[in-house]
């Protein structure tokens, strides 16, 4: 037996025809202006998110600078089970600011470093010792999946709303076929269904 050979009719709620209620038409308008909505907010918010990690970025670079430190006392080794991807342990050291101020703290140096070794530490106008800024590379990279994230949050929210409004028109399309069909039934005096 041969498939259906109905054609399939596209975009039929922009059509006129009898068939075609008022709902269909708010449906149709809904649904083009959410993913109107989704596209326009899924670029804004992508690349607002992306500049905005760029200027973090970009602050955190030009607030620190590379001051050359000395340890306080020798660097552990952390053992082949405590070993971290950058290879760099936790050690006191000390350092002079550019107006004269001895600071110690606690920074990343590489392991084994004995007392009085010198070690290039990372540190802010506050003397606080921050993590190395990130590479081009790095904010690139940042900044890609910020946008990406937000502006798929941005759509993914359009669109929930959109989806949210769709079935609140489907309730409204079945309540009313179903007060149709209960007008069509009662006049006979019997139930089609």
């Amino acid at each position: 037996m041969a498939a259906s050979e109905c054609p399939r009719v596209r975009l039929w709620r922009w059509r006129r025809n009898p068939l075609r209620r008022r709902c269909d038409l708010i449906e149709a308008w809904v649904v083009l202006c959410g993913w109107l909505f989704a596209l326009a907010g899924a670029v804004c918010g992508g690349l607002v998110a992306a500049d905005a990690v760029v200027r973090s970025a970009e602050q955190q670079r030009a607030d620190s600078h590379r001051v050359t430190a000395v340890l306080v006392k020798d660097a552990e080794d952390p053992g082949p089970a405590r070993v971290t991807t950058d290879h760099l342990v936790w050690a006191t050291v000390r350092w002079t600011d550019p107006d004269g101020t001895v600071r110690t703290d606690e920074a990343r140096v590489p392991p084994k470093t004995k007392a009085g070794g010198k070690a290039e530490v990372w540190t802010d106008r506050h003397g606080v010792l921050p993590k190395e800024p990130l590479s081009e590379t790095e904010i690139m990279l940042h900044s890609v999946a910020g946008g990406v994230l937000a502006g798929s949050g941005a759509a993914g929210l359009v669109l929930g709303s959109v989806w949210v409004v769709r079935l609140g028109l489907e309730r409204r399309r079945l309540e009313q076929w179903a007060a149709e069909w209960e007008r069509l039934d009662t006049p006979w005096g019997w139930k089609t269904g």
